[in-house]
């Protein structure tokens, strides 16, 4: 929307177990496929835990969306990382080297402390990708970029909504989209990802975490208005330029026509509801 430098990255991470390290690591010399390794550590997780969600220490990135925000928190622009390819190392080293490339922007996440950033360190581990600039293992704690409360490295929107983990925020992103007038989930949820790409659905989620990026750009302008970032009018005056943003861009990327298909209306408490016409004939 204008020229200027990239502040912040707003991004959002889908992936897939790696079906044969699982069986190497949890099942070994059993003779399992991929799928079938997958497929058992699933149901062992739902018999135990009650959810199939495979740790991400057994992950590969599969989609990265990025909404890059500048510094007067306007979107810039929404990319996803080695479209059409869509390859897990490539994915991994463009997301690091293009944090480095436009100079470091603030991360800004919805509980990606706990997910999706260190998937993201694990697969530059896995792949050999040097980011010395993100580790910076000989500074001062409080100024490393991983640290906890560095929020100019790092801005966890679900770490300022509960206190840094001393509450816990039933409802997560869905909930605090929906509280905004946003979609929220719109019939995929990130436990549906993994069968979705065994059956080749990979469109679907990449749309999946292009939606879900746009409800941390709108979460992230509110958190915004209470930590006093920007005015309330401010935050405003964006939702709409951002809704002319994606209304422009849905012809092309046609889920931006379902986010707005499912755009509601906040209602202000601090705007005086429109008078009501009298029904009364005239004398």
């Amino acid at each position: 929307m204008n020229g200027n430098p990239i502040r912040y990255f707003v991004f959002d991470i889908e992936s897939v177990a790696d079906g044969a390290l699982v069986a190497k690591i949890k099942y070994p010399g059993e003779g399992l496929s991929p799928a079938e390794a997958i497929a058992r550590f699933r149901a062992e997780l739902m018999a135990d835990k009650g959810s199939d969600f495979i740790p991400y220490t057994f992950q590969m990135p599969v989609s990265v969306a990025i909404a890059k925000v500048d510094a007067e928190f306007n979107l810039v622009d929404q990319v996803l990382l080695d479209e059409p390819n869509f390859r897990p190392p490539v994915i991994a080293e463009n997301f690091w080297r293009g944090w480095k490339a436009y100079r470091k922007p603030t991360f800004v996440t919805f509980n990606g402390r706990s997910f999706d950033v260190p998937l993201l360190e694990l697969a530059a581990f896995r792949f050999g990708i040097s980011v010395p600039e993100w580790f910076q293992m000989h500074g001062k704690s409080f100024e490393l970029p991983r640290n906890r409360y560095n929020v100019d490295a790092h801005f966890d929107l679900h770490d300022v909504l509960t206190n840094y983990g001393a509450t816990r925020f039933t409802g997560g992103l869905n909930l605090a989209a929906n509280l905004l007038g946003k979609p929220g989930k719109m019939g995929i949820e990130g436990n549906m990802v993994q069968d979705l790409y065994d059956e080749g659905r990979l469109a679907e989620i990449n749309d999946y975490c292009r939606c879900d990026v746009l409800d941390t750009y709108f979460v992230f302008l509110r958190t915004a208005v209470l930590l006093g970032m920007i005015t309330l009018e401010r935050e405003q005056a964006l939702i709409e330029q951002t809704k002319t943003w994606l209304e422009e861009r849905a012809a092309e990327i046609t889920v931006f026509q379902e986010y707005l298909a499912g755009w509601g209306r906040w209602e202000n408490p601090w705007e005086e509801p429109p008078e009501e016409e009298s029904s009364q004939p005239e004398a």
